[in-house]
């Protein structure tokens, strides 16, 4: 696949839908390709990342941008994470908004206040200023199946600008492996950043 990167900086949201894998990958690509991270982790995506992978990460976001700039041996700087109520962050303000956010994965519960333009904390307010300052906010939906009252919150969002995507793995490459079925998920993204990667070839490439 070849893409030219426009992308710079991406901020990176995980709440507490179950799919931690898919915001961790994500990460992991957008650290290799050089693009800024600002990360932000709810409360309850600590507990979702710890039931369902083998990271033990600290709680505090200082010791969570310590944790991986050494797994990932990147540049200080290249990633920086906030509290959800670190209130002078720069994705607080249009000023210093990043090219785009991703809320992966996304509660039916952070959609809705998304939705609502509630803004009651830093990873609520990072997505209105992303909707607010026209750049592209995709949401990575992990529920199933949806209400009506989903539904319709998805549909708002759309109609903002927002891309709703959710966490449905295509099985048409006849994946091996659990790691395949994440791969996917993550490709689809990078290709929505135009962020060159080879995890997955473009359909009717070989």
């Amino acid at each position: 696949m070849s893409h030219s990167r426009s992308i710079a900086t991406v901020t990176l949201i995980m709440t507490g839908a179950s799919g931690a894998a898919y915001g961790l990958r994500l990460l992991e690509m957008l650290l290799k390709t050089g693009v800024r991270v600002y990360l932000l982790l709810s409360r309850p995506a600590h507990i979702v990342i710890k039931m369902e992978t083998d990271l033990q990460l600290p709680t505090r976001a200082s010791e969570v941008e310590a944790f991986f700039n050494e797994t990932y041996q990147i540049k200080k700087g290249q990633l920086r994470v906030f509290e959800k109520q670190q209130w002078l962050a720069p994705i607080a303000s249009g000023s210093g908004v990043a090219d785009a956010t991703i809320v992966c994965p996304c509660t039916t519960g952070t959609l809705s206040s998304i939705a609502l333009g509630s803004s009651r904390n830093l990873l609520e307010r990072a997505a209105d200023v992303a909707l607010k300052e026209r750049k592209k906010l995709i949401l990575v939906i992990r529920e199933t199946p949806f209400s009506e009252i989903h539904l319709e919150n998805m549909l708002k969002l759309t109609r903002m600008g927002a891309i709703i995507m959710p966490a449905n793995p295509g099985f048409y490459f006849n994946p091996q492996s659990l790691s395949d079925l994440i791969d996917f998920m993550v490709a689809r993204l990078l290709d929505h950043l135009d962020i060159e990667h080879q995890l997955q070839p473009q359909w009717g490439e070989s």
